[in-house]
């Protein structure tokens, strides 16, 4: 430490000031220290008390990782009037942050992260303070500390990034974002929720595509919250408006042609036993079992068969099917392959939603089915059984493209626009990744 203060703080036993230590995090920045003599007391007190530490958090607060972040969350459905209101709130504070030349530009060619001293660190502060990221009192040193991690961190979470309060490749490229293009993207958004944000329903499920996620709203909250994996860019996830009408347990798995074509002939080209490995019978028109190895694999004749996955674990489907009437042949359900759920980019599937978490969301779409508790649903997947249970009360569903959004005084979320539907090349930012 460089400061004249620090000067007592050399001349301390390092044991006498681990207790001490020890004791200020227990009694919240208030020095009980028994048992240390009142010079160590007043030396500690000096150190924190200090307008200038070195290293050390400008406001030292052990607290600061998570209280910048209660906000971001919240049970308030982004298809709400409120939401629209905090949109607009959000689009007049973006305007007033490029009236007021934007943010600066946070210099790339450093992985900034919590114990680091660099420049660039003072560029950071500054460019999460304008968001409301981080408070302005937290000061524009060059060190990372507890205050930028949090600050980071919320960015983070408001921008769908994993919330590590590391400035990697993509922290960066959100970060770096200009206002007006942000601005631009408000805009494109609060039109889009206009259209969609008065849902005359107590009970309704909406699929926001570029966040990858799934809510399942009641009485105007979010009961339910489920990550999701989505369509790929070549194979999008279609915007719809239906009802859930019936929900299946150990669901067979129907190839649709798109993957047969795509997928499957090619794999049974190089692997002839991939189908009988992975329990997919091919039937014909009369419906009946077509032998594999009858088929010419060189061709793609096969498109004319039925390819049906048995229920169970390896499944595509995995323990449940969600149905609901659709011109494009989509539907949502569980998957075998929950890596997905953990990827920071969830555009893998071929247009329908996996969904995490399935069982939950089975158990609040069949509430008011009777019959229907949980213990049943999870005892009917044990058993492997193939369950149709059409709902007492469809659900209506919502498959919806909002990348940018409001749930609260501050809390603007964005997404990337995976594809490409705002009208910027900036905000693809995972499109070529």
């Amino acid at each position: 430490m460089k400061s004249g203060k620090s000067t007592a703080m050399s001349q301390l036993d390092r044991r006498m000031f681990l207790r001490g230590a020890a004791s200020l995090g227990a009694a919240g920045l208030g020095l009980s220290m028994a048992g240390t003599s009142a010079f160590a007391q007043n030396a500690l007190n000096d150190i924190i008390s200090a307008p200038r530490r070195g290293n050390w958090d400008d406001q030292f607060d052990a607290r600061a990782s998570t209280s910048s972040q209660q906000q971001v969350a919240t049970n308030q459905p982004v298809m709400s009037p409120q939401t629209v209101s905090y949109v607009q709130n959000a689009i007049a504070e973006y305007g007033n942050i490029a009236m007021q030349g934007g943010w600066p530009q946070v210099p790339g060619n450093a992985k900034l992260k919590l114990g680091v001293s660099d420049p660039a660190v003072s560029v950071l502060r500054k460019r999460l303070m304008i968001t409301g990221d981080l408070p302005q009192s937290a000061g524009l040193s060059g060190s990372f500390d507890s205050y930028v991690d949090a600050g980071v961190k919320r960015f983070q979470s408001r921008h769908g990034l994993p919330a590590d309060g590391v400035m990697g490749q993509f922290t960066y490229s959100a970060m770096n974002i200009p206002v007006d293009v942000r601005l631009g993207q408000l805009q494109t958004n609060l039109s889009r929720l206009n259209e969609i944000a008065n849902v005359n329903a107590q009970r309704f499920v909406m699929v926001n595509i570029p966040a990858a996620l799934i809510e399942a709203n009641e009485n105007g909250r979010v009961s339910q919250r489920h990550t999701a994996v989505v369509g790929k860019i070549d194979r999008q996830t279609p915007l719809l408006v239906s009802k859930i009408h019936e929900v299946i347990l150990n669901p067979f798995w129907t190839a649709p042609k798109s993957i047969i074509l795509k997928d499957i002939i090619p794999v049974m080209r190089k692997d002839p036993t991939y189908l009988t490995r992975n329990k997919i019978r091919l039937y014909d028109a009369q419906g009946q079992e077509v032998p594999p190895e009858s088929v010419d694999w060189n061709t793609d004749e096969a498109v004319r068969l039925m390819f049906r996955q048995d229920p169970g674990k390896i499944n595509a489907m995995s323990s449940t099917k969600i149905n609901f009437h659709n011109s494009h042949a989509v539907y949502m359900h569980d998957t075998p392959q929950q890596s997905y759920f953990n990827k920071m980019m969830r555009f893998d599937s071929s247009g329908c939603v996996r969904v995490q978490n399935v069982r939950d969301l089975d158990v609040w779409l069949l509430k008011n089915t009777a019959g229907w508790d949980r213990q049943t649903i999870e005892n009917t997947i044990k058993s492997g059984e193939n369950r149709p249970i059409q709902l007492a009360d469809p659900v209506p569903l919502h498959f919806v493209y909002v990348s940018a959004w409001s749930t609260g005084d501050g809390v603007v979320q964005f997404r990337d626009d995976i594809y490409k539907m705002d009208g910027a090349a900036e905000l693809a930012i995972g499109t070529d990744a």
